[in-house]
């Protein structure tokens, strides 16, 4: 199995039971059972839990903030808007522990550098599609789009979590057009 294959193999374990137990609960020792690996594998490929989980931000944020990239695709700024929604929502329906770390770890003071790659990459993707939509005129041209990207993004996240909980079986479409509905509704 090859270095990256292993890293990959740590980091699916270790953000499914980050998500089941919180960050603090989960150890070393856990997360390479579940991969499969040895405790030391863990150590050569990150050196500590902290840096596993860096790697681990790192990585999931780079892959969020692709599919965001590539989900911005449509005529409008606004059928931009809406596609990077649905893009966040299809990606977080594939990786549903990912969103909830996102929601319940990483904003400890500890992970600020993956907060500024957050926000750099992952809201920057709806900060540019809105700031397009303000230049073009298709929303308020006054509207805080770095304030509105952090809130768009947040909701998204948030309706995520609560669709895959609380209704799974509620087709990812009806939610989409629910949340695009609320959407053009405030920032038009």
């Amino acid at each position: 199995m090859s270095r990256a294959d292993t890293r990959m193999k740590v980091f699916g374990a270790a953000v499914a039971l980050i998500a089941e137990q919180g960050y603090s609960a989960t150890t070393v020792d856990a997360i390479a059972e579940r991969a499969g690996v040895a405790k030391g594998t863990v150590f050569y490929n990150f050196g500590s839990k902290e840096g596993l989980f860096g790697a681990l931000l790192e990585h999931s944020i780079g892959k969020l903030a692709e599919a965001l990239s590539e989900a911005a695709v449509g005529a409008s700024a606004l059928e931009r808007l809406d596609a990077v929604v649905l893009g966040q929502l299809r990606f977080f329906e594939q990786y549903g522990p990912f969103a909830r770390v996102l929601l319940a770890e990483m904003w400890r003071t500890a992970w600020q550098e993956a907060v500024a790659q957050l926000r750099a990459r992952a809201l920057g993707v709806y900060a540019e599609v809105l700031r397009q939509a303000a230049d073009g005129g298709e929303v308020r041209a006054d509207l805080d789009v770095e304030t509105a990207a952090t809130a768009i993004f947040g909701m998204v996240l948030t309706v995520s979590i609560e669709r895959r909980v609380m209704h799974p079986d509620r087709p990812l479409e009806e939610t989409h057009a629910t949340l695009v509905e609320l959407l053009h509704g405030r920032v038009r």
